[in-house]
C-alpha cells in the first residue's frame, strides 16, 4: 500500500530478460536501506526487491508479463528514471491517497506546458463501457495516480472510446519526479481510485 507521495527517482542501471519476465537493476538514494522482500512502487507499479547490493546502492526487482502489459515499464532503457516510493507505514499521515501499486493501464500525454510557475498535463487513455463499469475512469476533483504520483483530477472527460484527464503540479513535484521528462507523446501509468472501483463494480452488479 502506498500514498502516491514519491520519495525520489531511481535510475535503471541494468536490464535482463528472462522468458516473459524482466529483471531491472536500479540505483537510488535509499537503496542501501532496502532488504529482500520489501515492496517499492516504480512509476506506480508495486514490485518486490529480490536482491540488493547495499554497498553499490543498487537493488533488483522482477516485472512479470501482466505488469509489463499494463504499464510503461517494458519501455524502460538503461539510464531512464522512474518515480519510487517505499510502502506506507500505518502510523504515518496519509498525505496523498490510497494507492495500491496495481496499475490499471497506460495513458499518452497529449499536452504538457508551464502555466506561470506550475505545470499542466493532459492525458488520453482507452475507455469503454466495460472499463468504466470496473471503475476505470476519473471524476472532477477526485484522485488519480500518474506514474505513482497522487494527483487531483481536473477536466475529466470521455469521448467515444477515449478518456481524458488533466492534472496540475507544483514546481517542487516537477523537479523531484520524472514529470520533468514528460512531454506530448510520453506514455505514463494510471491507477484509478480504489474506492471508485469498488463503488462502480457494486453499482454494475446491482443492476
Amino acid at each position: 500500500m502506498f500514498s502516491g507521495i514519491v520519495e525520489t527517482m531511481a535510475q535503471v542501471v541494468a536490464i535482463e530478460h528472462d522468458h516473459t519476465n524482466i529483471h531491472f537493476t536500479f540505483t537510488c538514494p535509499f537503496a542501501d536501506e532496502l532488504d529482500i522482500d520489501q515492496s517499492v512502487a516504480h512509476n506506480g507499479v508495486c514490485l518486490t526487491v529480490v536482491s540488493c547490493d547495499k554497498a553499490k546502492k543498487q537493488y533488483v526487482v522482477t516485472v512479470m508479463e501482466e505488469s509489463l502489459r499494463r504499464s510503461n515499464l517494458g519501455d524502460l532503457r538503461v539510464g531512464d528514471y522512474v518515480n519510487v516510493e517505499r510502502s506506507m507505514q500505518l502510523n504515518e499521515r496519509l498525505d496523498g491517497h490510497i494507492v495500491q501499486g496495481h496499475v490499471d493501464q497506460t495513458a499518452i500525454c497529449t499536452e504538457a506546458r508551464e502555466t506561470d510557475g506550475s505545470w499542466y498535463y493532459r492525458f488520453e487513455y482507452d475507455s469503454t463501457k466495460e472499463m468504466i463499469s470496473r471503475g476505470y475512469f476519473c471524476v472532477d476533483k477526485g484522485s488519480v495516480s500518474v506514474n505513482g504520483v497522487s494527483l487531483t483530477v481536473c477536466e475529466p472527460d470521455v469521448q467515444g472510446d477515449k478518456g481524458y484527464v488533466s492534472v496540475c503540479i507544483i514546481p517542487y513535484t516537477h523537479e523531484v519526479t520524472n514529470f520533468k521528462y514528460i512531454e506530448a507523446g510520453t506514455k505514463v501509468n494510471l491507477e484509478f481510485d480504489i474506492i471508485g472501483k469498488y463503488l462502480s463494480r457494486l453499482a454494475f452488479l446491482s443492476k
